[in-house]
């Protein structure tokens, strides 16, 4: 299919694979799908999906013309009925002439259900324009078969008279994905065109690395939440966070693992220095609830490395082959990287790093001196006994601290400072703990982020006894408790610094590149 010069070259920098961006657009009137034609070339799609299910009116004779004529991109239409997902409530004859209408105009492609396939080429009677590439679909919003499943319903659609094989599968789990890839890959051996994608939060990564499997085309959404499957990314997440247009066979795959983990600010920090350094990665955001069962299933060497976060710090911890003896201390890992030559995976904690360096820093800029951590000596009081609480306790004892754990439940406290050495509190005790002045504070704990960004783990009156107050929560930037730090005259540490003093060291074991500190400043600087 011919691509308009300037579509190619739309979106950031040079473009690696043929795969096409298509707006799918939905609006009540003609004129508005006009208008959203216009908008998604300058967006950058390269195809637009016409949904005439969705029109409120609908004169298919001059309303067909007319979207053609005007359309600056190539165009698919679909006319899809309610069984299968659509608005279209009508008869299947008025449904299969307006298709017919599209063929006969011009349109470059038409979408037709495989349940209706067969009555469509009975209909059709052979008479199909050669321009016109006929895409025959089938939806699971239930699920996603089995591999042997998804090659009987390529081979069906294919039977069915496909120019183009489309399905859209549903995921229960990210590991759903993995067999969508192999499909699609022996499609591309076979030289059937395919448009395979998994639709939920679980399946993004379908919709963002078909490039590298080589899919036909991704849905990318004019703007969030307009969708038409659920899971859609728009097209400016395509082509200016995931740098879709930049990958191809041989981009390695990173990511964040979390449940949540749409929040985290992760891949647009890595995929920015990606795109600047010209290293052939792309860093994505995963939604795994087995963690297990996700490295048994991407064990590829094209799956390079993961950042984890809560929840699966401490089982990603024992699922690695080999770990840096700190992290085995603490008992957390936060980045696993695959060894290329062996593909053992390998997991270490650099979260307690982030955090330590960004409170040296800080009592750096408050005048501390000297060839040794400004923290040695100093009462480090640590909030919280979890994953981070014990990476920032080990972290502190290391650089020769005094450390002091306090937690809501003492018992955990106690167990934490028994391992590192220290003091146990309760968090009700903190308030009235103040045995010296020129302490640091670091609350691990997840007290002020948001929503809840009205709570504070320790009165402002006790905030006076410290020289610096480290917060890991980042969103907020400032949160309570700095604020009002702060005001009492202490030097404050955001969870930004830590956030980003953890990539750097993460950015360089997954690339083998210097880290650009400058530009992940730059970025979270926006936050």
């Amino acid at each position: 299919m011919e691509i308009a010069v300037e579509s190619m070259a739309s979106g950031v920098g040079m473009r690696k694979n043929e795969t096409l961006i298509c707006a799918p657009l939905m609006a009540d009137t003609v004129d508005q799908v006009v208008n959203l034609m216009h908008k998604s070339k300058a967006t950058g799609a390269d195809i637009v999906e016409i949904r005439l299910d969705h029109l409120k009116s609908f004169d298919p004779h001059s309303d067909i013309q007319k979207l053609i004529k005007e359309c600056p991109l190539p165009t698919l239409f679909t006319y899809r009925p309610i069984w299968e997902g659509g608005q279209y409530d009508g008869d299947e004859n008025t449904r299969f002439n307006a298709l017919q209408l599209c063929m006969k105009l011009g349109a470059d492609h038409i979408d037709i259900e495989l349940k209706a396939a067969h009555e469509f080429n009975k209909f059709l009677n052979g008479g199909k324009p050669e321009k016109c590439k006929v895409i025959v679909s089938s939806h699971n919003y239930d699920s996603t078969p089995s591999s042997e499943e998804l090659g009987n319903l390529v081979a069906r659609i294919q039977a069915a008279g496909a120019d183009i094989v489309k399905f859209a599968t549903t995921a229960v789990d990210i590991t759903d994905v993995a067999r969508v890839f192999q499909i699609t890959v022996h499609c591309q051996s076979f030289q059937v065109p395919i448009i395979a994608m998994v639709m939920g939060e679980r399946g993004l990564m379908s919709r963002i690395l078909c490039p590298k499997f080589g899919g036909y085309l991704t849905f990318g959404t004019l703007e969030a939440g307009k969708v038409s499957a659920p899971g859609q990314p728009t097209i400016e997440q395509l082509l200016n966070l995931y740098n879709f247009r930049l990958i191809d066979s041989d981009t390695k795959v990173f990511g964040i693992i979390g449940k949540p983990v749409s929040h985290s600010k992760s891949p647009k920090l890595y995929n920015r220095a990606f795109r600047e350094d010209g290293f052939n990665g792309v860093f994505l955001h995963l939604l795994v609830d087995d963690l297990p069962k996700f490295f048994d299933t991407y064990s590829s060497s094209d799956f390079s490395g993961f950042s984890c976060t809560i929840p699966h710090k401490e089982v990603a911890l024992s699922r690695c082959d080999e770990v840096d003896p700190v992290a085995k201390s603490i008992g957390a890992v936060n980045c696993v990287i695959r060894r290329p030559n062996d593909g053992k995976l390998f997991g270490c904690n650099t979260d307690y790093i982030g955090a330590i360096s960004a409170i040296e820093d800080g009592l750096r800029e408050n005048g501390a001196s000297g060839p040794v951590s400004p923290l040695a000596g100093k009462l480090f009081v640590v909030i919280g006994a979890g994953g981070a609480g014990k990476a920032l306790a080990y972290g502190a004892k290391e650089k020769g601290a005094r450390v002091v754990i306090a937690n809501r439940t003492y018992e955990r406290a106690k167990e934490l400072a028994e391992i590192i050495g220290g003091q146990a509190l309760s968090l009700a005790d903190l308030e009235s703990f103040h045995p010296e002045s020129g302490m640091i504070l670091a609350n691990t704990t997840s007290i002020g982020m948001q929503p809840k960004i009205e709570e504070t783990p320790v009165p402002q009156e006790a905030l006076k006894h410290y020289e610096l107050v480290f917060d890991a929560v980042y969103t907020p930037k400032i949160t309570r408790l700095l604020g009002e730090a702060q005001e009492v005259g202490a030097k404050i540490v955001t969870g930004v610094e830590m956030f980003i003093g953890q990539a750097y060291e993460q950015y360089e074991r997954f690339t083998g590149l210097p880290a650009p500190k400058q530009l992940f400043k730059e970025i979270m600087g926006d936050h």
